[in-house]
């Protein structure tokens, strides 16, 4: 190979090498900034409520029949043991509440809305008790995020609640340390098992007062 043939493919190989680096840098930028924006939109786009109000499978079955609400997780929040098991909340001595974290678009549905829904679908004057359900597990709690959720819970506490109940809310609002999401076999429990007699007994008859009384934000079933 003579020496022009020489320097014609360096040039060649080196233009070659130039134009694919260039490419790469522009392909993985753009998937980055894809990446940044698409997060960016999810974070606009939903929030996220977290709620006790008695046994998470009646919170989880009746939450996520609303429009709007995009997913929701059954979990352990409120107490000190780190990583607990069902069965160690159940002995009512981790501290922990059944709660639901319900992830959801702001732009169908409010705090607000859902905040009216969980004082309408338990009772939130008895104390560490929904029906047959007893023990500090199953306490009615607000878990905040934010100082917004803080004072719009405590607003609808005030002004939503006791128009509702008569008795004295004794509803917590506390802020959110931590949510440990709940066994597998508990996720969306109601929709997997309705044949099962706590389903069938305790809350079906919660489903069908929550359908009467929003059937205006119910999603297609």
């Amino acid at each position: 190979m003579n020496s022009k043939s020489l320097t014609a493919m360096t040039y060649l190989i080196t233009l070659i090498f130039l134009f694919s680096g260039c490419t790469f840098n522009t392909v993985k930028e753009q998937k980055t900034l894809t990446k940044q924006i698409s997060n960016k939109t999810m974070s606009e786009k939903t929030d996220t409520a977290v709620f006790g109000a008695g046994c998470f499978w009646c919170v989880e079955a009746i939450f996520q029949r609303l429009k709007g609400v995009e997913s929701i997780e059954s979990g352990y929040s409120g107490g000190t043991v780190e990583n607990p098991t069902y069965k160690q909340v159940c002995t009512g001595e981790t501290g922990h509440a059944e709660v639901a974290k319900i992830i959801f678009d702001p732009s169908v549905i409010s705090y607000e809305e859902l905040l009216e829904v969980f004082w309408t679908t338990h009772d939130p004057t008895t104390l560490n008790r929904q029906g047959a359900d007893v023990g500090t597990q199953y306490r009615s709690a607000v878990f905040y995020l934010n100082d917004e959720q803080k004072k719009k819970a405590e607003k609808s506490k005030n002004e939503v609640a006791t128009q509702i109940w008569d008795g004295k809310i004794v509803t917590e609002i506390t802020p959110l340390k931590k949510f440990y999401k709940a066994e597998d076999y508990h996720q969306d429990y109601y929709n997997q098992n309705s044949d099962q007699s706590y389903c069938r007994f305790v809350i079906n008859p919660k489903l069908e007062k929550f359908r009467k009384k929003f059937s205006d934000k119910l999603k297609d079933e």
